[in-house]
């Protein structure tokens, strides 16, 4: 294999990406397979001599495809998605082409400028302010990592990265219940502690209580504990929750504490007007986080972090030893500091091609369809006898479940997933077993929504 033979392959995979795509409602939507089937039918050890393309491509269309779970498959409604529009697909093939590794200005200007400017377009889509700017990381986890490493150092005077953590005070951490399991890795690993997080009680609306996030920090506070910062949620994984970030706000700028907002599948809805009341106040946090390779049409991977000033986030994770010193482009960001790895993809270029091949009006209507046709969806499953929607759709999530209790409505999610139609997934709320229903894929169609129904009916 060899640029010589690259682009017959390369147009030979571009087709069959394709026609993937055209069969994938003919498919099931998880794979059908038990652990360990593929592993089976591979060799234990690498082959010492080069082998044949045709060779290598026969076992890729022979043994990879029926082995995934089609993230791409327009009745995908577990989890959130993880968009793959075409423009995307085409500027993903050019990043790896390229091969450039952006950590520094001068080891790849354009993925750096282009990286600036694609923060300023995003910015201005959801209407934040100007004084915003922000980077890109692979995932929300590693951004929210970043946010709570920047809370502890802030805190503790930037002494941690130098002295440790071992004569520390005691350092505290609040979110609500409803909020992303990454913020519980982010407060293990930052040394925190799972038992420094404190999960603060909800009201009715599952939105955090402000009153009872300020006698936390009081309480803390009074016992000598050192309150580091806050995180909001704006659109819970669960089932959507949205915190009132703008009453949370207020009590932690009364307490001069950090505040990140984790809105990793729901901001990307915030480019349309109608729906940024959901997380008013966010415009004022110190940090925010959303993925548009969940619902904007951008390859995984691809998470947004947007800083007021990051300047102290450059302080917590910035380190610049002397072979990554630069004699020119000072002044350029070199977003390694920004965080946690040196080396950094291209991820601009696919922002950069889906905001302009689909527009934003383009990428506004589809998200706007996709809550339609949500709430019309949980319409017609409160019809059917036996079902119950137990949380209202936000946007475009809901929950639900079997009158007759958890053992039923396990056993359904059971036979849906096995019956491949369409692949959902649960969660734990207020205590029930419930099946949540979200969607967003690239290429689903009110028909592919609505056959949810057709599937729950058959299936009960």
């Amino acid at each position: 294999m060899n640029h010589d033979v690259l682009p017959d392959w390369a147009a030979r995979a571009a087709l069959w990406v394709r026609d993937y795509h055209a069969g994938l409602r003919d498919r099931p939507v998880r794979a059908q397979i038990r652990p360990g089937d593929l592993l089976a039918q591979l060799p234990d050890t690498p082959p010492e001599t080069p082998e044949g393309m045709e060779t290598i491509w026969d076992d890729f269309a022979r043994l990879i495809p029926d082995a995934l779970t089609h993230w791409q498959h327009p009745r995908f409604f577990a989890y959130f998605p993880a968009n793959a529009s075409p423009a995307s697909m085409l500027a993903e093939q050019l990043i790896a082409g390229i091969g450039a590794q952006g950590m520094l200005w001068q080891t790849s200007p354009a993925a750096t400028e282009l990286e600036q400017a694609m923060m300023v377009w995003l910015r201005r889509a959801l209407a934040l302010p100007e004084d915003f700017t922000g980077t890109i990381h692979d995932s929300a986890t590693t951004a929210t990592f970043c946010a709570v490493l920047t809370m502890r150092e802030r805190a503790l005077g930037f002494r941690g990265l130098t002295e440790g953590l071992s004569g520390a005070p005691v350092m505290r951490l609040y979110a609500s219940a409803q909020t992303h399991s990454s913020v519980d890795k982010a407060a293990r690993l930052a040394g925190i502690g799972q038992n420094n997080l404190v999960k603060i009680a909800t009201r009715d609306d599952l939105s955090m209580d402000p009153e009872a996030l300020r006698q936390a920090i009081e309480a803390d506070k009074a016992a000598g504990r050192l309150p580091i910062g806050v995180v909001f949620c704006s659109g819970g994984t669960g089932v959507g929750a949205f915190d009132d970030i703008a009453a949370g706000l207020a009590v932690a700028r009364d307490h001069d504490l950090y505040t990140h907002v984790d809105a990793a599948w729901a901001g990307s809805a915030m480019i349309c007007r109608e729906f940024r009341p959901l997380w008013a106040g966010a415009e004022g946090c110190d940090s925010i986080v959303f993925n548009p390779h969940k619902w904007l049409g951008a390859q995984f991977d691809c998470a947004v972090q947007f800083l007021r000033d990051p300047v102290a986030q450059i302080n917590t994770l910035g380190l610049r030893p002397d072979y990554l010193q630069t004699l020119e482009g000072e002044g350029a960001p070199n977003f390694n500091e920004w965080t946690l790895p040196l080396g950094r993809r291209f991820r601009a270029l696919k922002l950069w091609f889906v905001l302009r091949a689909y527009g934003l009006d383009g990428l506004r209507t589809r998200l706007r369809n996709h809550v339609a046709w949500t709430e019309e969806l949980a319409g017609v499953l409160a019809q059917i006898p036996g079902v119950e929607v137990v949380t209202d759709p936000r946007l475009a999530l809901f929950s639900f479940a079997l009158t007759q209790g958890d053992a039923a409505t396990e056993a359904l999610l059971t036979r849906i997933n096995a019956d491949g139609r369409i692949y959902l997934t649960q969660t734990r709320h207020a205590g029930r077993f419930v099946i949540r229903f979200t969607c967003g894929t690239w290429d689903c169609t009110r028909d592919d929504v609505m056959a949810t129904a057709e599937v729950i009916r058959d299936l009960l």
